[in-house]
């Protein structure tokens, strides 16, 4: 992820205790929140993101209240809290609706088509899976954000996957390996910053250091997707030809089409701010969809050809609400559609829940508390090391923040770490190992919220498949067991 405001915003942000607070009270309403998500997950299935799982993110705050009442925490210091945590989501939330706009212009103009067109013909179902992984690493180290590659190359991988009878599932967990490989390792990633800075290390120090630990996971990864790649079975590979044809006859499909995807990665290379690289990629996008898909964009507005008003209303259509392009080909129905800036409204408002929920947890000291019962069990330097990234896993649950799951525990163990000897990479590698990548395994954070809602594949499909993910916070805490590149620091 790539928000360089709200790296600065967490780093600086105070944790809230409260001395009166005790565990069993902190932990009602995670243990509510959780029983409460089960149930709702159980009833409604897929639609439960719809906004069933938001209101009960509310109940869950509303819990949380209750028990910040009971030890006599104000109502305005809890909303304060609230507003802090919304506040450093702002960026991320105008993202999220600059991404639904892009990929309306990139859908109209051809831009996703084509890369499905030539992906089509260069990928097959054997490597595609390692070869997603590989394109997204790539990607993401050269834009340290797992959004943008998701935002980017992730969309046109999974119409290409779901082409060739791969499933969502697999092709979304595939993307989003290789997206936070290159979140972890990138020096332009915020988290990758974020780390250091809270353990007392230094940038590239802390990346070297998680090579140790990230390059023996990501080649495990590529291995299970190699294996499950020799071993698919897909239903779509003989239906390449009828697709490719049926892409050609409905879109203008040429080379000059990737040079919109090129500038907003080399925008984003070069530190431009993501909002204004994708607003740039957008107008982009909506510049080429006139001069190479006239028709398309005609189409969309049933005019019989285009002028000025149809062209203005087509592409702000595309933009803003749900667009859909003809084909007679059925495979392709889902793969020529796009919801715009409206289809990311459900996402956003599960964000805006889910801030709530972490915002009076924060508010009334429960977060702290939390985290100093797991510090409390650290008695050995593999209990230090499996106490912060429980603490990590367990905050990118109740905070719902990816960057709270770094900046909480960073500042709650850095002293622990100290105490034992060990140097602070050893902190900030452990931070990244399970907060940073955690964070989209858990469908209302804003991570999983997110990526679930740019691919359009729910987390309880691609979460066996988010093979890095749940790797990474394995690997960690088998490399402390072992005392495996542990580097220790002299104390007086």
């Amino acid at each position: 992820m790539a928000d360089h405001n709200t790296n600065e915003h967490r780093e600086n942000e105070h944790i809230v205790q409260n001395r009166e607070l005790s565990i069993l009270e902190a932990l009602i309403p995670v243990i509510a929140l959780v029983g409460m998500l089960a149930y709702n997950v159980y009833v409604f299935g897929d639609d439960a993101l719809s906004g069933s799982n938001q209101f009960i993110l509310l109940l869950g705050g509303a819990i949380a209240a209750i028990v910040g009442f009971f030890n006599k925490v104000s109502y305005k210091q809890m909303f304060a809290e609230v507003a802090e945590n919304i506040k450093a989501t702002t960026g991320a939330l105008l993202i999220l609706l600059m991404v639904g706009a892009l990929a309306g212009t990139w859908l109209v103009s051809g831009v996703i088509p084509a890369m499905i067109y030539y992906g089509l013909q260069i990928l097959n179902p054997t490597i595609f899976l390692a070869a997603c992984v590989i394109i997204c690493a790539i990607i993401s180290v050269a834009t340290g954000s797992s959004w943008t590659t998701s935002a980017t190359v992730g969309i046109a991988l999974i119409g290409i996957g779901e082409a060739l009878g791969v499933s969502l599932g697999m092709t979304a967990g595939a993307v989003l390996s290789g997206a936070y490989f290159g979140d972890k390792l990138s020096p332009l990633s915020d988290t990758t910053n974020l780390a250091p800075a809270m353990a007392g290390g230094e940038l590239f120090t802390h990346i070297k250091y998680m090579l140790w630990t990230t390059v023996p996971t990501i080649s495990i990864t590529l291995l299970v997707f190699i294996i499950i790649g020799l071993n698919i079975d897909t239903s779509g590979v003989a239906d390449i030809d009828s697709i490719l044809s049926s892409i050609d006859a409905t879109f203008n499909i040429n080379g000059w089409l990737f040079l919109v995807p090129v500038v907003v990665v080399a925008l984003i290379v070069k530190k431009t701010p993501p909002l204004a690289a994708l607003l740039i990629g957008t107008l982009l996008g909506a510049l080429f969809a006139v001069i190479f898909q006239p028709e398309v964009v005609a189409g969309i507005t049933d005019s019989k050809q285009l002028d000025f008003h149809s062209a203005y209303k087509g592409i702000l259509q595309a933009i803003t609400v749900s667009t859909e392009i003809p084909t007679d080909n059925e495979v392709l129905s889902d793969l020529f559609s796009a919801k715009g800036m409206a289809g990311m409204m459900g996402t956003i408002w599960l964000i805006v829940c889910a801030m709530v929920f972490g915002g009076i947890m924060d508010g009334i000291g429960a977060l702290s508390r939390i985290t100093k019962a797991l510090l409390s069990l650290a008695k050995s330097t593999f209990g230090l090391f499996f106490s912060t990234g429980i603490s990590c896993i367990v905050l990118n649950g109740t905070a719902s923040d990816q960057y709270l799951a770094i900046v909480v525990p960073g500042k709650m163990f850095a002293k622990a770490f100290k105490d034992k000897g060990l140097a602070p990479e050893n902190l900030s590698r452990t931070l990244e190992d399970t907060g940073t990548v955690t964070s989209v395994l858990i469908p209302y954070n804003t991570c999983g919220a997110y990526h679930s809602g740019v691919l359009g594949v729910s987390v309880a499909e691609y979460f066996v498949y988010a093979i890095f993910n749940w790797l990474s916070p394995i690997m960690t805490f088998i490399f402390a067991a072992l005392n495996i590149k542990i580097k220790r620091i002299f104390t007086k």
